[in-house]
């Protein structure tokens, strides 16, 4: 996005967690009411950066209920001996992405990434470090989405277990150079997320990343 999209997706994202704090605290019909506009005025908001309609923006945000926190991604990267990255195609846009996706309720994001790589790919895993917790938009993924998330991405080794992947959540499963990249699925994964995977596998001494 351009600096100044950024700037109003950035007061978009407050707005629209003002008014889901706002309407979870309040029982003021008046202040629902309120509370209600500022969502809608948060969901035209990102319609005027996106190409996506305000009503369906705003649809989205009312699905979300409680005091406004950012969602959690967890993303997992294995690497072969030939420094090939695991890659599943997601069967929702056909693209690739390192598995991975919702941190479930309750659960420790090294277990749930665990769970995600065994899920997408079928390969048995388990964590050696974290990577990297940034922030999505600060990553530029797209398309922008209208709540805030964090996305934490480990670097995982494999246990030797392999069997067949879900067949709902995955389409296909490969190793990739990362010279050699398939169309990768944007929202999910990017390739400087990917070289900086590469760079912790080449040496697990550096320190994790963050915004």
């Amino acid at each position: 996005m351009a600096a100044q999209d950024d700037a109003v997706y950035a007061l978009a994202v407050r707005l629209a967690g003002l008014a889901q704090s706002g309407l979870t605290y309040t029982q003021n019909p008046y202040e629902i009411d309120r509370f209600t506009q500022i969502r809608a005025v948060a969901g035209e908001l990102f319609a005027a950066i996106s190409s996506l309609d305000a009503a369906a923006i705003t649809a989205v945000l009312s699905l979300d209920t409680g005091y406004a926190t950012p969602k959690v991604d967890v993303r997992g990267a294995l690497f072969d001996d030939e420094e090939r990255v695991l890659l599943t195609r997601e069967r929702n846009d056909g693209l690739w992405s390192l598995p991975g996706g919702w941190l479930d309720a309750g659960e420790a994001p090294s277990v749930g990434v665990v769970k995600e790589i065994r899920e997408e790919t079928g390969y048995g895993a388990q964590v050696l470090k974290l990577v990297g917790c940034w922030d999505r938009a600060t990553r530029g993924h797209l398309p922008a989405f209208p709540i805030g998330v964090v996305k934490l991405f480990f670097l995982c080794a494999g246990t030797g277990e392999v069997q067949p992947p879900d067949e709902l959540e995955t389409l296909d499963v490969g190793w990739f150079g990362l010279d050699d990249l398939p169309p990768l699925s944007l929202g999910r994964v990017n390739e400087y997320e990917l070289r900086r995977c590469r760079a912790h596998h080449r040496d697990h001494e550096l320190p994790t990343e963050f915004d």
